[in-house]
């Protein structure tokens, strides 16, 4: 049984998620300690629960410590990954329910069912877009798209909008399975194409959204970007904003949000996404600091290297680097100093 210290260097969820991410590939029993002990509410959060369950389903693992809370869990596969028709509900994880990122439980299932043999469909319900996780809208315009180039085929479709606190969103996964894992090289990203975005409220005005895609595009025009927004209103369970701008380059993709809270005006949450934005744009990386992270593990399980150049190493990066060189799949570089990573698989 493979032990791994969820405390370890940023001891968020990324550890527990790559784990049982791993342990479903490889069928390699683990049992995670200090759990998100990094964490003000440290232990399983909903959306963390919600995908430890998932990943158990889909290879039928024995758990001990599922619970709300919990620091401490055991999770032994029994079997290979199944494809199949699932369904996964953040809310159901706690009474009253939860707006937890629904995109941490996607990340968490997708390269298992990937890599497994058949087809699969997922429904996923809970917070589309919350802050301190992957959107669902980047997962689709931007995570999708470039582990699409890797050899992965998998396919996001939004039905329902879900914000914090209420969440209530829900998106149909579609997975095609049997895929094999390509590098990827992301040293250089060439000219930026376009930024293209959506300016979208659930159960507000319509001027809110067009009043965030004006200010963004014109904040973008200004520093001579080519940029074309559409203003959105679009079906929630509760009141919602939020501007979510993808960067196209010739040879990758990156992207922005910044959302509505009262008090904060359209313009502003507007001028939070591009500053974002252009401050990645200046940096001359081809990969932005959250997909450095998540890119980690499809270039571990490749079959040829991969190299990228990052805008930032984070603690996530590293952190998750650790987690991963634990199952003995992979050796991951990180050169600080010229911001490259480079992922070489020990298996294949």
């Amino acid at each position: 049984m493979i032990e791994i210290d969820g405390s370890y260097g940023e001891g968020g969820g990324q550890v527990l998620r790559t784990s049982l991410s791993l342990a479903a590939i490889t069928g390699e029993p683990i049992r995670i300690s200090g759990i998100r002990a990094g964490r003000k509410k440290p232990g399983l959060a909903a959306q963390h629960l919600t995908a430890v369950r998932a990943a158990a389903r889909i290879c039928n693992a024995q758990l001990q410590g599922d619970a709300l809370g919990s620091m401490l869990l055991e999770f032994i596969p029994g079997s290979a990954v199944q494809a199949g028709i699932y369904t996964f509900d953040v809310s159901k994880a706690q009474v009253g329910g939860s707006a937890g990122a629904i995109a941490l439980v996607l990340q968490t299932i997708l390269l298992p069912l990937a890599l497994a043999s058949g087809n699969s469909q997922i429904t996923l319900k809970g917070g589309t877009h919350v802050n301190f996780s992957p959107t669902v809208t980047y997962i689709e315009q931007v995570y999708l798209p470039i582990l699409q180039r890797m050899g992965v085929e998998a396919q996001v479709k939004l039905g329902a909008w879900g914000w914090f606190p209420q969440g209530g969103g829900e998106v149909e996964l579609q997975v095609h399975g049997g895929g094999k894992l390509n590098g990827i090289d992301l040293l250089e990203r060439g000219d930026l194409q376009q930024v293209r975005g959506l300016a979208v409220v659930t159960e507000l005005p319509s001027h809110i959204p067009q009043r965030m895609a004006n200010r963004a595009e014109n904040l973008l025009r200004e520093a001579h970007l080519k940029v074309a927004i559409h203003a959105l209103r679009e079906r929630g369970i509760a009141p919602g904003a939020g501007i979510f701008l993808t960067a196209e380059y010739e040879n990758s993709l990156t992207g922005f949000g910044g959302f509505g809270r009262l008090r904060l005006s359209a313009e502003t949450v507007a001028e939070i996404a591009c500053q974002q934005l252009l401050e990645f744009h200046h940096t001359g990386a081809a990969v932005d600091e959250h997909l450095a992270d998540q890119l980690l593990l499809p270039a571990a399980l490749a079959s040829q290297e991969s190299y990228y150049r990052v805008a930032e190493v984070s603690r996530h990066l590293t952190t998750n680097a650790a987690v991963i060189e634990q199952f003995g799949l992979a050796q991951i570089r990180v050169n600080e100093a010229e911001k490259i990573v480079s992922v070489k698989s020990l298996t294949r």
